[in-house]
């Protein structure tokens, strides 16, 4: 390390083992572009020094509210602040949540110097409530800065980010739920056969997915998080979201056949991570970050809106106990005859975390309501996100999540036209259990009308869009729901007065149910059994329904 003035926190010998100083000095690239590649190429960080400038630089540039601490802030604050104590016994601020300060290659001083700056940036941010990842965060920058005070200012331009377009760190408990809620998404979506995993050995998968954020902020050594943090600066948080789905990744492959370590998945997962320099070095770590072919900023900013709001309507906004989804699910408040507990449970885990929050309810049976589509849809109209569940003669199960209202089909005047959006999904639980990802429609031909004795619930192959998925809104989102318009919104669903239609494909088999059991006037020819259940009520008017109920 060349400059003595920056490892002053540091415990020279654990740095040197850790993080050696073999590379380049100095970087001249301007372009953002060329930045990022570098950042992913790890061309700072080998060099202790140049790490330190480019951190100053990228950090300085963070565009920022217009009265934000800087290091005068915390030379005239400190000592107030901390007064006689000494720092190793300095109290933690209650937005960090009982997280404990990573101490890295810090010595004793450098993890006192910590509690310190963490406390000024309380004093400085009374808005911050909730941010759990701040010690890490804090910590590493101590690592590359000359004096507590240009760490504590490096530190409050990061949370002073006051660009909308630009998130950096989550600073509410709202906040940090629904990015916890948007990883869970995605990882339904990303990380299917980890996700089966988790589904399996955890009793709540949400509870697993919460700690997302603490593999990166707290389990990952320092070289394999100053790796993130340096891509992290460049391209901001999606970043964290790829890195934490790679991490999961890598986990399923290592531990896939194998029995756990402990009947905690949690914390098997938080050991792993603490000890991956075992299974995979940072380089490959980020290959498979920026192998997996995420949505779009703009997309993952939208879903975060969407489960914030959900998070609003269920008057979640501070930290409280989490609903678990066997208490959604639960043996005493939930009824089907086509489904037990444990596989609705299974099923309540693919579904949008934002309705996971919801307690499934019974709209329509067949058994209770008979086979007339009128009914069906009479039962159905006003409610959504609905659950579709098929059984038929063959002891055969499957079904669909529908996140659009069935009132959308009339809209079309009486023809067949289809709705819906991409978070639409089929499975299948019985001969085995599958769910099957969604894919963009585009076959004109079927929106003809259909015969009434050829109801098709699971069809056809489909294609993708050609266009950039930086320039749309990815049909994975129900555009709608935030008052955006898409010409390329896909198209899932449709209904009729004769039939009704769920398009998939199911690749690489696709699966047909033929459902000429309901019929417009309630006749029946193949008694299938049907179940509709609802996550909530969207329509105001949606009391009337309230008959089939539980």
């Amino acid at each position: 390390m060349d400059s003595p003035g920056y490892n002053c926190f540091v415990d020279r010998d654990k740095m040197d083992a850790t993080i050696q100083d073999l590379g380049p000095k100095e970087l001249s690239c301007t372009e953002l572009q060329e930045l990022k590649q570098l950042a992913r190429q790890g061309y700072w960080a080998r060099s202790y020094t140049l790490r330190g400038k480019v951190y100053q630089r990228l950090i300085r540039d963070i565009p920022c509210r217009t009265v934000t601490p800087d290091a005068s802030v915390y030379s005239d604050i400190v000592s107030k602040i901390v007064g006689k104590h000494s720092s190793g016994s300095l109290p933690l601020p209650e937005f960090v949540d009982n997280t404990q300060v990573p101490s890295y290659c810090l010595n004793t001083r450098g993890e006192g110097a910590v509690r310190k700056i963490l406390l000024c940036i309380a004093n400085q941010f009374p808005d911050v409530s909730f941010c759990p990842a701040l010690p890490a965060v804090v910590a590493l920058l101590l690592h590359y800065s000359i004096d507590e005070a240009e760490c504590f200012e490096k530190a409050c331009r990061i949370l002073a980010c006051n660009d909308p377009s630009k998130k950096l760190i989550d600073q509410s408990f709202l906040a940090f739920e629904s990015s916890c809620m948007t990883f869970g998404d995605l990882v339904n979506k990303y990380c299917q056969a980890a996700h089966k995993l988790m589904v399996a050995v955890s009793e709540d998968v949400l509870q697993v997915y919460v700690d997302w954020q603490r593999w990166l902020f707290g389990e990952l050594p320092l070289n394999y998080f100053a790796r993130v943090f340096d891509v992290f600066l460049v391209e901001g948080y999606k970043v964290l979201y790829r890195v934490a789905l790679a991490i999961l990744k890598f986990f399923h492959k290592v531990r896939a056949g194998q029995p756990l370590e402990s009947d905690n998945v949690k914390q098997d997962i938080r050991t792993f991570v603490k000890d991956i320099a075992k299974t995979v070095s940072p380089e490959k770590l980020l290959e498979k970050a920026f192998a997996i072919r995420l949505f779009s900023r703009k997309e993952i900013q939208l879903l975060q809106m969407a489960n914030e709001k959900a998070l609003k309507q269920k008057g979640i906004t501070v930290k409280q106990k989490r609903q678990f989804v066997h208490l959604a699910v639960h043996a005493e408040n939930f009824h089907s005859e086509i489904v037990g507990v444990k596989e609705m449970r299974d099923i309540w885990s693919w579904v949008p975390e934002r309705f996971a929050l919801c307690q499934p309810l019974l709209l329509f049976s067949s058994l209770q309501h008979g086979y007339s589509l009128t009914r069906f849809y009479f039962q159905c109209e006003g409610h959504e996100p609905t659950l579709l569940l098929i059984k038929t003669t063959q002891k055969e199960v499957c079904g669909a999540y529908l996140s659009t209202d069935w009132s959308e089909r009339n809209k079309f005047g009486g023809k067949l036209g289809f709705f819906g959006t991409g978070e639409c999904f089929v499975f299948r639980l019985q001969p085995e259990v599958q769910r099957y990802e969604w894919v963009v429609i585009k076959h004109p031909e079927l929106t003809k009308p259909v015969s009434l004795e050829s109801t098709t619930i699971l069809s056809s192959p489909c294609h993708s869009l050609s266009s950039d998925p930086a320039d749309r809104l990815s049909p994975f989102l129900a555009a709608r729901h935030f008052n955006l318009p898409s010409k390329t919104e896909s198209l899932f669903m449709a209904g009729g007065n004769d039939c009704l239609i769920i398009e998939w494909k199911a690749s690489p088999v696709v699966l047909e149910r033929r459902l000429s059991g309901l019929r417009r006037d309630g006749s029946k020819t193949c008694p299938v059994q049907v179940e509709m259940l609802r996550s909530r009520r969207r329509a105001p008017w949606g009391q009337r329904w309230t008959a089939g109920s539980h």
